[in-house]
């Protein structure tokens, strides 16, 4: 993410820093009808890798600032993966030689469900840095990683994932970005989406900055119903999303399916955050996936055969592909019907005024030490991949926190803080005891077992069965991808 105060610095500072290679920007989002500022960006570096985001902003420049921090995250990631040393062993040889606080327990990182893990069990491990007193410690080489194909140990225990990354002009203000991010993440796991509470917050009485009022007021103006949701507000922030109803579309239900998340220490800076990614939501999903025709229309020329010559299908997860090609099929009614059962959904309602509103949030280096501080009082580790560039003014940080939540519905993995979330509302997601048929036991350590009255399960068929047809809700190709493989079908290729 980029510094709001000046994003032509950071736009600057960025393309400074990358790599030798082609960067294409251009703003994408005419495709829809918000009119809020969308880019698209892209990368093609001299090896032949291609990284693809999409940024927003208030103003254009904010856009592309962002789509440019976002491209940073993967880029400088990539970069710094390729240089990390390794180191194989396992857990109990390299507890006994290090001591228990120079490893990361695997016990402790949400793993899935029925994961085989076992202390004896060989692992590939790279060294990242505890934040609060810099000391040097282990883990897996999955939880720094962003693509499986950057992954050097046959046994990876689980799929990489971005959560966590953060890019800025300042240290404080990538780690910012990276703890709001594993935060929002932790929040909405099992409240949102395919979960989703419905926890409207209702902002009737709320007496909003102008910021605010103006973008609500531009989105009432469109006829678009923009719901704002409660997902948390553990550790005093607030975790929110937003999700919205259209009755007028052109020809993109894929905008149905928009949603923009956030989490904030203070409530107005969430909303204003999650309302300008449910824009970008709707213009990212329609151009990503939606006729390559129309996207075309948008483009530089000679973007769509620059782009697609370097996308590969079978570097794809396969149910996400599969089940995104499934969606673009979808009729706006029919797409309306899918997002209506759960995800436009009304069950209860909280005022937003009392969600947390810190008086004095100060700069970005203040915000990141409360964000810390709240973290480490509640008993939370806090570790750091720095992935920067040398010789450039630009931060590029991996965060990891274990015992955060994340990526319970599509992968199932989860820890204490989710079965005891789901065991809090009676969720037959999650029980104690003897898994029923269906479940599997989630790997924990003795003592969170203890803590939360004997060992635990989640029940994995269920969870399949409840994302259904909402996975991509969870999960997407990469831009283009899915028409790409309809495409190939349609001229007599095979999937992926």
């Amino acid at each position: 993410m980029s510094a709001k105060k000046n994003p032509q610095e950071a736009c600057e500072a960025y393309r400074a820093a990358f790599p030798p290679g082609e960067l294409e920007m251009f703003r994408v989002d005419p495709i829809d009808r918000v009119g809020i500022p969308v880019v698209a960006a892209s990368l093609r570096l001299k090896t032949g890798t291609q990284f693809a985001t999409h940024g927003h902003g208030a103003t254009l420049e904010e856009a592309e600032a962002d789509a440019l921090g976002k491209l940073a995250e993967g880029v400088f990631t990539e970069a710094a993966l390729r240089a990390l040393a390794r180191e194989k062993g396992t857990y109990r040889e390299l507890a006994r030689t290090r001591g228990p606080s120079g490893v990361v327990d695997p016990l402790k990182l949400c793993l899935p469900a029925g994961s085989p893990y076992h202390a004896d069990m060989e692992l590939t491990w790279v060294t990242v840095t505890r934040l609060t007193t810099g000391e040097k410690v282990l883990i897996p080489e999955e939880w720094v990683a962003t693509r499986s194909g950057r992954l050097r140990g046959r046994t990876p225990l689980i799929t990489p994932i971005t959560h966590g990354q953060g890019a800025g002009l300042a240290h404080e203000q990538a780690l910012t970005h990276g703890l709001l991010e594993l935060f929002q993440h932790d929040g909405n796991a099992l409240r949102s989406r395919a979960l989703d509470q419905g926890v409207v917050l209702d902002l009737k009485d709320a007496a909003l900055g102008p910021e605010l009022q103006s973008l609500l007021a531009h989105y009432g103006r469109l006829g678009i119903e923009v719901i704002a949701k409660l997902a948390c507000s553990d550790f005093g922030l607030v975790s929110l999303y937003v999700v919205g109803r259209d009755p007028v579309l052109r020809d993109q239900p894929m905008a149905l399916t928009a949603c923009g998340e956030a989490a904030d220490l203070d409530r107005e800076r969430a909303l204003h955050k999650a309302l300008l990614e449910y824009a970008e939501s709707r213009t990212r999903k329609a151009f990503a996936n939606g006729s390559l025709e129309l996207a075309e229309k948008l483009a530089p020329p000679g973007y769509m055969n620059r782009f697609l010559s370097h996308t590969k299908l079978e570097d794809e997860e396969p149910r996400a592909l599969q089940a995104m090609a499934d969606w673009t099929q979808l009729s706006a009614p029919q797409m309306r019907s899918l997002m209506e059962q759960r995800v436009l959904a009304e069950r209860g309602r909280v005022p937003f005024t009392s969600l947390p509103t810190p008086p004095n949030l100060g700069d970005a280096r203040q915000r990141g030490e409360l964000l810390v501080r709240k973290l480490t009082q509640a008993g939370f580790d806090i570790l750091v991949a720095d992935m920067s560039p040398a010789e450039h003014s630009v931060f590029s940080l991996k965060v990891i926190v274990p015992g955060l939540e994340v990526e319970t519905m599509s992968d199932h993995r989860i820890g204490e803080r989710g079965v005891a979330k789901l065991l809090a509302r009676q969720d037959p997601l999650a029980g104690l005891g003897k898994p029923p048929e269906g479940a599997q036991r989630v790997r924990l350590t003795p003592e969170a077992e203890e803590r939360l009255g004997g060992p635990a399960w989640f029940h994995s068929r269920l969870a399949e069965a409840i994302v259904g047809r909402l996975y991509p809700l969870y999960r997407e190709p990469e831009r283009h991808a899915a028409q790409l493989l309809l495409r190939q079908r349609r001229y007599g290729g095979t999937s992926s």
